[in-house]
């Protein structure tokens, strides 16, 4: 590798306005999370009335202290169902992650019970299957800790029903692909929701608060007249003992969550470890970042900068460095792990498309992840680059992303425009993962952008039909469609959409590599043990 020296300035004015404009996003950023947490920490007095945990607490339980956990989708459902940003509540009534119970590597999904008695929105949907689709991947097994009041009828979809259907289908394929799903049933599990611990390989069921039914009492009697108890109905000590749906009686939500991690520990899952590797930290504060991200797209910085920020000894080997020059390519080790590089200091233009190209097919030959560091706002257009074969070139860039073999891991750290997006493993590339800082901003293209374009199309419409502009209603009409797609490209819009994984402080992009990094190097040793329906109980 070779050293570089970083020409920033972390004193001057640009760097000192630039960090204060991160730290505002930052903040924005924890206030939205604290929301989410505050608002279920409201049901704190009723969690204790039942001898409880709460679904924080049920976490922090279940997770091996002082190890790393990957939070994902944190902003999922942010503005979904709430447009007002003021109030909304980010998280879609669920925590998501991958972190380690009893030293084994999960995939961690909980209801989270405190907001709305964690009822089921179409973004909890989405995101239980993300976390299903997580487990698949990296062939880690699933801890689902449930409580649920279930669907909110009152703002049931035919589409919530019919991608939940999904929930189960994944739940049956792991089971069939030899991943273990093992699920602590808290609380209530009815409807639908019941056969999320039938479908599970291992269930532990809490006394007096567990439930799964397919029709708690109420509905029982408006159904059928019967008048029973839920307990009688789907209560854990009952399924525990009559039908056999509970392996593991818990005395209490402590007791349950004891219960998993024995059982986790005892699944004799093979803990494939990355070998000891000796590496130097950057020579870098990652602090710096924040002052040397612009605070705009539209204001150019040098991405070599960031990446002195992130890898080992903040050492690098650029490759064809005086070709294609907007399209910076190196190789580096992250935490001793060798990858690639790929970032942006601009537009692509042709020659940055032919060497990406190469350059990802070159990492794909020796099997090394590469990373996508997000700052274009896209593929450059005009007569020269048309000429040049841009389209040829980007096409040959965009196969080359989609086909590679290897690990890739994307961050939206700037602009992620266009096709642009495609080229640099965006979300429809199906990165292994995808993360995005406050600050980022994507989409088809900018809000001027489109707002410019919109008025050469009415200009040249009216100059055909010989009419004259109203210029009153044009200009209220450009600003419209810009304020429209600027609000979409947002990345806590986007967020909360679920377009990434998750919206990270861009200090911490070094740890949340080295985590990921270790994820798919573990995922690509692992052999799993496929059955050919899963495992039923018997």
């Amino acid at each position: 590798m070779e050293s570089h020296k970083s020409k920033v300035s972390i004193g001057s004015d640009d760097f000192l306005k630039n960090k204060e404009y991160q730290l505002d996003l930052l903040q924005k950023m924890h206030q939205i999370e604290t929301r989410a947490v505050e608002k279920s920490a409201q049901r704190k007095e009723t969690f204790e009335k039942r001898n409880q945990l709460s679904p924080r607490d049920r976490l922090g339980a279940l997770l091996d202290p002082g190890m790393p956990f990957l939070h994902m989708y944190n902003l999922a459902g942010y503005l979904v169902d709430d447009s007002n940003p003021d109030t909304a509540v980010a998280g879609a009534n669920v925590i998501a992650g991958i972190g380690y119970v009893s030293g084994v590597q999960c995939v961690i999904y909980i209801d989270d019970s405190g907001i709305n008695a964690g009822a089921i929105t179409l973004k909890s949907v989405e995101k239980g299957l993300a976390c299903i689709n997580m487990s698949k991947k990296f062939k880690l097994p699933l801890v689902h800790l449930v409580e649920s009041a279930g669907v909110n009828l009152l703002e049931y979809s035919v589409e919530l029903w019919t991608y939940a259907g999904g929930l189960f289908g994944g739940l049956a394929e792991l089971s069939a692909l030899g991943i273990p799903v093992v699920t602590v049933l808290h609380g209530p599990s009815t409807a639908g929701g019941a056969y999320q611990p039938g479908l599970s390989d291992y269930v532990i069921g809490v006394k007096k608060n567990g439930m799964a039914a397919l029709a708690g009492s109420a509905l029982v009697k408006a159904a059928t007249g019967e008048i029973s108890q839920d307990q009688e109905l789907g209560g854990a000590e009952m399924h525990s003992k009559v039908t056999g749906l509970v392996e593991y009686l818990a005395d209490h939500d402590q007791h349950a969550i004891k219960l998993a991690r024995k059982v986790v520990r005892n699944l004799g899952w093979e803990k494939i470890k990355s070998y000891e590797l000796e590496f130097g930290e950057p020579r870098y504060s990652s602090e710096e970042i924040l002052g040397i991200v612009p605070t705009s797209f539209e204001k150019s910085y040098d991405v070599r900068e960031l990446i002195l920020r992130i890898v080992d000894d903040s050492e690098f080997l650029e490759f064809k460095s005086g070709y294609g020059v907007s399209t910076v390519c190196v190789h580096a080790k992250v935490f001793g792990k060798d990858c690639s590089i790929i970032g942006n200091n601009g537009p692509i233009d042709p020659n940055g498309a032919t060497k990406a190209a190469q350059f990802i097919q070159l990492s794909d030959q020796v099997k090394k992840p590469i990373i996508f560091l997000n700052n274009t706002t896209g593929y450059l257009v005009g007569k020269e680059y048309e000429q040049q074969g841009m389209i040829k070139h980007g096409s040959k860039m965009i196969q080359a992303v989609m086909n590679a073999r290897v690990s890739k891991i994307t961050f939206y750290i700037g602009a992620s425009f266009g096709a642009g997006n495609y080229g640099m493993c965006g979300y429809a590339f199906k990165p292994d993962f995808l993360f995005t800082w406050p600050n980022a901003k994507t989409g088809v293209m900018g809000g001027k952008q489109a707002a410019m374009t919109m008025n050469q199309v009415w200009t040249r419409a009216s100059e055909r039909k010989g009419k004259k502009l109203d210029q009153k209603n044009l200009k209220t009409k450009l600003q419209e469609i810009e304020e429209h797609f600027e609000s979409q490209s947002d990345a806590f819009y986007t967020s909360g959409r679920m377009m990434d994984q998750g919206m990270i402080d861009p200090r911490d992009t070094r740890k949340v590599i080295g985590f990921c990094l270790g994820v798919c190097e573990n995922r690509d040793k692992r052999q799993l043990n496929p059955n050919s329906f899963g495992i039923a109980r018997l």
